[in-house]
């Protein structure tokens, strides 16, 4: 599950620039020596995109609630098992708004206000949906107006708060399509036109998150935003973070193989791909050690044995020792500007698109839109650098492509339809795998696939190990910065108990 906003490692000049020691810097836009939009815009992106704590241990660890690896070592990780070191959501990106604010102030006059205006709400839509999906009621309409002496904000209602997301998404959108290309944009090189595009797939993903309780006028927006045609069109369109050689944009991963002998590829992910013939699966792992020694070629889908999750901790480390599993594969831990942190991709859009047209909120070609998802994803990893020599004889290239949707990847438009949009939930699934980046957990809440492994006698969950939790709970200091409104938010979701067990609207 989502927990915290993650962060990007990479230093600017600007590294003093942030809410805490905002007053000691020069903020006249006057002055030469001025913070100018452009230095709070790339502050403010490094700050929500880069991983939380960019080093192996850390990065594993924010990679097990998805599912997709395993942990194996004596000691079981929280995560791996349905809790968390630190069971609780996090406000701390809202704090971020009061340099977005500044941002917009120091823009006013220049060429550039509105491309600045449009970053700063899409970013606070983003904050808003990413601590939404975590805790529930969150305070969002008065959200970053400490300045404007609001200091505890009211909680809003979860179906308002997507409201609103909806409609700064709506407002940036507009306000890119009028700006021009800006400064400071470490995500899309201040490309105005690649932001509208992405403002108005994150509305598509907005409103199929709360699908069990989506407005007809909103289904109608999801509509028409497809019907504009103004989306993503390829992978060049991805909203990624892109590593580098840079020591100090180095990926979490680099360096870290006494981790990865720790880290298996989780029994859910070596199976899936296995029963999609998917060559995927040697560029995430590496042959089980006893299947190669048992004669075994590293280039037979047999070599490859997953991880199960929710196996007890003391046996997986048995079973790691004895080779048994097939761990993460090497090239993770080889170079510096290893995998990009895909945040948004142009396959996951079209996953969303052909999930709609299949429930009939759209009309269209399901099979097209899963296919070029699929295709998508594939040719992302086909052009990936640092694979040549790490994916064991089974390189993905134009012709397994082109070859691909037979057997069980062809969509299957002689079954039902749960039996298509499974592999629809499948394949957005794996987009995610060893991406650090929060991944498709509440994915897994809304539709209950893939299904995830859990077995109560290993469950960490504390309120009740035969359960999925749901949510996080509030921050702590809450209860003494904001404990009226915190209160109230408890007391009207969830009968007075903050627990991590307890059903959010939006899963109603």
């Amino acid at each position: 599950m989502k927990k915290l906003v993650y962060f990007f490692t990479i230093v600017f000049l600007i590294t003093a620039v942030s809410c805490d020691n905002f007053e000691e810097i020069n903020t006249d836009p006057n002055k030469t020596n001025a913070v100018t939009p452009a230095m709070l815009a790339t502050q403010t992106l490094k700050d929500s995109y880069r991983f939380w704590n960019p080093n192996p241990s850390d990065f594993t660890s924010g990679n097990l609630f998805n599912k997709h690896i395993t942990m194996m070592e004596t000691n079981p990780n929280p995560g791996q098992y349905f809790y968390s070191y630190y069971p609780y959501g996090s406000f701390g990106a809202f704090t971020r708004l009061t340099d977005l604010n500044f941002m917009v102030q120091f823009a006013a006059g220049s060429q550039y206000e509105t491309a600045y205006e449009g970053l700063a709400k899409f970013l606070k839509a983003w904050y808003g949906y990413n601590m939404t999906l975590d805790m529930g009621d969150i305070p969002y309409s008065e959200a970053g107006m400490a300045t404007e002496g609001i200091t505890r904000p009211k909680y809003d209602k979860q179906a308002d708060v997507f409201a609103y997301i909806l409609a700064d998404l709506q407002e940036a959108e507009s306000l890119f399509a009028q700006a021009v290309n800006f400064d400071g944009d470490i995500m899309y090189g201040g490309k105005v036109a690649k932001w509208q595009k992405l403002c108005n797939a994150m509305q598509l993903k907005v409103i199929q998150t709360i699908s069990k309780k989506a407005t007809a006028d909103q289904k109608a927006r999801f509509a028409a935003i497809i019907s504009s045609g103004n989306l993503m069109s390829s992978n060049d369109d991805s909203f990624m973070l892109q590593f580098s050689e840079n020591p100090n944009a180095t990926y979490p991963m680099w360096n870290g193989e006494e981790r990865r002998n720790y880290t298996g590829v989780s029994e859910l992910t070596v199976n899936s791909l296995k029963n999609f013939n998917d060559r995927r699966l040697f560029y995430f792992a590496e042959p089980a050690a006893a299947e190669i020694t048992a004669g075994k070629a590293a280039s037979d889908y047999s070599a490859y044995v997953g991880a199960p999750t929710e196996l007890a901790a003391e046996q997986l480390a048995l079973n790691n020792a004895a080779g048994k599993y097939s761990k993460l594969n090497k090239r993770y831990v080889e170079f510096r500007d290893g995998d990009p942190m895909l945040y948004f991709s142009y396959a996951e859009q079209c996953f969303i698109i052909a999930e709609a047209i299949e429930e009939g909120w759209v009309s269209g070609n399901a099979q097209i839109y899963y296919e070029n998802g699929v295709k998508a994803q594939l040719q992302y990893y086909m052009n990936m650098p640092h694979t040549a020599d790490f994916v064991h004889g089974m390189a993905i290239d134009q012709a397994y492509i082109d070859g691909y949707f037979t057997g069980n990847a062809a969509y299957a438009t002689g079954g039902s339809k749960t039996d298509r949009l499974q592999q629809i939930w499948t394949q957005r699934w794996l987009i995610d795998f060893f991406q650090g980046n929060g991944g498709n957990y509440q994915l897994f809440l809304r539709t209950g696939y893939p299904v995830y492994p859990l077995d109560p006698t290993t469950s960490l969950n504390p309120e009740d190990p035969t359960k999925y939790p749901k949510r996080w709970m509030y921050p702590t200091d809450e209860q003494t910065k904001n404990p009226i409104n915190y209160q109230q938010a408890i007391d009207e979701q969830y009968n007075g108990f903050d627990g991590i067990n307890q059903t959010p609207w939006w899963l109603q």
